[in-house]
């Protein structure tokens, strides 16, 4: 379940109250009077099935209560109540399956935001991936793929998209458009003085066994791509972190950013373009399947309440022809 706070002014109080008690899946319903101080008024808490959430926020929201107030959803480890056992019950769907898109934008719109951080990792990232290709070294591919934090803006964008959001699509173009070229940038500048020093022995990259898989871009390549991005957005959707791991050391997206910048810098045009055509189907790759996943679990669940509306309606007819055969019979 998800615990809700509600900051609202006083005035709006009993309203928000009657939105609370009209959901199903809200209980343990508690107001705090004039105890709010900026903004002041008062504080409603509750707590809320996670199927309910979309609902509940959208109900608060047509009463104004983000403008005037505030409100805060923080999920809760472990409930004991006989209530919110209940509250789950009522609600239709599972909370694994549930897309809270509230607290989905929330978490995407912080890890695609262009900072310093961002371009840290990024360039770190970049970095790691150039060592790999001159050290010809596995490990250290696998090290960038892991530290890179492309995920968070591509994962961004497609719930931007699927959201329509265009600020968040903003955001998240804007930190991949800048992100990366600084990111290269400095790795171009770092191979350029490895080789000015003679500390990379690399003749040529077509020599290199054990990375040359970064740049050979392929159908197989834009399969993976898919087939991460699809497991990196359920990861996100249900709050499973670890398989994200996994999600990052699939894909070639940093590394073979720096597997074009040491091609460049090598001046192996060749290499250095099919590096860049990997990084373009990996980027590509994972936001298509983002979009599909948000799509299809949202087509889902909309199918889903329109079977659960479709029993009810049933169950209402004939509840009603019990009564009239009832009346009949009286």
């Amino acid at each position: 379940m998800l615990h809700l706070r509600v900051i609202c002014p006083t005035e709006r109080t009993e309203q928000v109250l009657g939105a609370l008690a009209s959901q199903r899946g809200a209980t343990h319903i508690v107001v705090l009077r004039d105890v709010a101080v900026h903004p002041a008024g008062d504080m409603v808490e509750a707590d809320v099935a996670r199927e309910a959430a979309n609902d509940v926020v959208d109900a608060l929201n047509e009463l104004g209560v983000a403008e005037d107030g505030g409100m805060t959803l923080v999920p809760v480890e472990t409930v004991l109540s006989a209530a919110a056992r209940k509250a789950e019950r009522d609600v239709p769907g599972d909370p694994a399956d549930s897309v809270v898109w509230e607290e989905l934008l929330s978490r995407t719109r912080e890890e695609s935001t262009l900072n310093g951080l961002f371009v840290a990792f990024l360039t770190i990232a970049c970095l790691l991936a150039a060592i790999g290709v001159v050290t010809d070294s596995q490990i250290t591919i696998v090290g960038a793929m892991v530290v890179g934090p492309e995920f968070g803006p591509l994962a961004a964008l497609a719930v931007a998209l699927v959201r329509r959001d265009r600020r968040l699509r903003r955001r998240s173009i804007l930190a991949l458009a800048v992100g990366f070229p600084i990111a290269m940038g400095v790795t171009l500048a770092a191979t350029f003085v490895v080789k000015f020093f003679g500390w990379m022995d690399v003749v040529s990259l077509e020599s290199l066994h054990e990375v040359d898989f970064v740049y050979k871009v392929g159908p197989i390549s834009f399969v993976v791509a898919l087939l991460a991005g699809a497991a990196g957005m359920l990861a996100l959707v249900s709050s499973k972190s670890a398989a994200l791991v996994g999600v990052f050391i699939s894909v070639t997206t940093v590394p073979a950013a720096g597997f074009a910048v040491v091609a460049a810098a090598n001046g192996e045009w060749r290499i250095a373009g099919l590096s860049s055509l990997q990084l373009a189907v990996n980027l590509l790759g994972i936001v298509i399947a983002c979009v599909l996943v948000l799509w299809v679990r949202t087509r889902a669940d909309e199918e889903f309440e329109a079977a659960l509306k479709g029993i009810s309606r049933f169950v209402d007819e004939d509840d009603d022809a019990d009564k009239d055969d009832a009346d009949k019979s009286a």
